[in-house]
């Protein structure tokens, strides 16, 4: 009975086979994906390969710093802007609370030192004071980031009123008088598209967003990588191939992660938004990276693990 039995799921993986010859999308079997919003974008076609609630503007955190190190990356091509630039901190940015890396009034930093903090530690503080510096104030670089996100051709729903991506409430009295009002918003088909869109533009961004940590070494302090889907990271969520790009949570937006990864040249961008928790989160974006890598294998490729499968099964005692 077992042998028979054994022997009709071949059967269906046989039929699996041929179907994903003429499906080669996969058979469109998609994973579910427990988030408000999702998308998983091909970077070589530049085409959405899956996504639920993709035009949906909702609160993103600290994944909003994506376009904070897109327009700092932008004014250190243009040389506006060095690596080597020492940052005063201001009584905002040092204020702040959240993510941060504890500056204080007055201290100094390179332009390098508070970058590395934005991309491995979602630091808030980092944001700011970068951004105070390259625009001359926040407020001037809201104007930066929107006008970007309008040239790389995102939608209306994105709207960034802050470099932190933190929510209104939680700036604090120091906030400077006259400062943009709102909140920060962004779709989750518009972060996948500027995540791909920092890659392509600035690929160095890689170097700081796979490190498993970073150091501000007047303090004396290190701070680890939020990401626990780098490989480098050891850990239960570690994903071969991933080098990338940000996380961000608040109460308002959840669990979120503009997650990249590369396999064999070929890379793809995971977005998360809006899920319960942080392992959820890194399991939907490890779902939507599967699904991914298995669709851009080769027909044959992906014919031979079905039948594979399908002979260990046929070989079971």
């Amino acid at each position: 009975m077992m042998r028979r039995s054994i022997i009709w799921v071949a059967v269906a993986l046989i039929i699996v086979a041929i179907l994903v010859v003429s499906r080669p999308e996969g058979l469109g079997f998609k994973p579910r994906i427990d988030a408000s919003a999702s998308v998983l974008l091909d970077m070589d076609s530049d085409s959405i390969w899956m996504e639920s609630n993709g035009d949906k503007a909702m609160p993103t955190a600290s994944v909003t710093k994506l376009m904070t190190e897109m327009i700092v990356l932008d004014r250190i091509s243009t040389g506006a802007i060095h690596w080597a630039d020492r940052i005063t901190v201001s009584p905002y940015a040092g204020s702040l609370g959240g993510a941060t890396l504890s500056l204080k009034r007055g201290e100094t930093y390179t332009v390098r030192e508070l970058f590395e903090g934005i991309t491995v530690y979602s630091a808030n503080d980092a944001a700011v004071a970068l951004a105070e510096y390259t625009a001359g104030s926040e407020n001037a670089f809201v104007v930066l980031m929107n006008e970007k996100a309008r040239s790389l051709g995102l939608s209306s729903g994105t709207v960034f009123t802050n470099a932190s991506g933190l929510a209104s409430s939680e700036l604090g009295p120091s906030r400077p008088p006259g400062y943009i009002s709102g909140e920060t918003l962004m779709t989750a088909k518009d972060t996948a598209r500027l995540a791909a869109a920092l890659i392509r533009s600035h690929p160095e961004v890689l170097n700081a967003s796979s490190r498993t940590q970073m150091q501000l070494k007047a303090k004396g302090m290190y701070a680890s990588n939020t990401n626990l889907m780098l490989p480098a990271m050891g850990g239960a969520f570690a994903y071969a191939g991933t080098d990338g790009l940000k996380t961000g949570y608040d109460i308002r937006s959840g669990y979120c992660i503009a997650g990249t990864a590369q396999r064999d040249g070929h890379r793809l961008i995971a977005v998360v938004l809006g899920a319960e928790t942080s392992q959820s989160r890194f399991e939907a974006a490890t779902k939507l990276f599967n699904h991914g890598f298995y669709r851009s294998l080769p027909t044959g490729e992906r014919v031979k693990h079905i039948l594979n499968a399908t002979f260990s099964l046929l070989s079971w005692r």
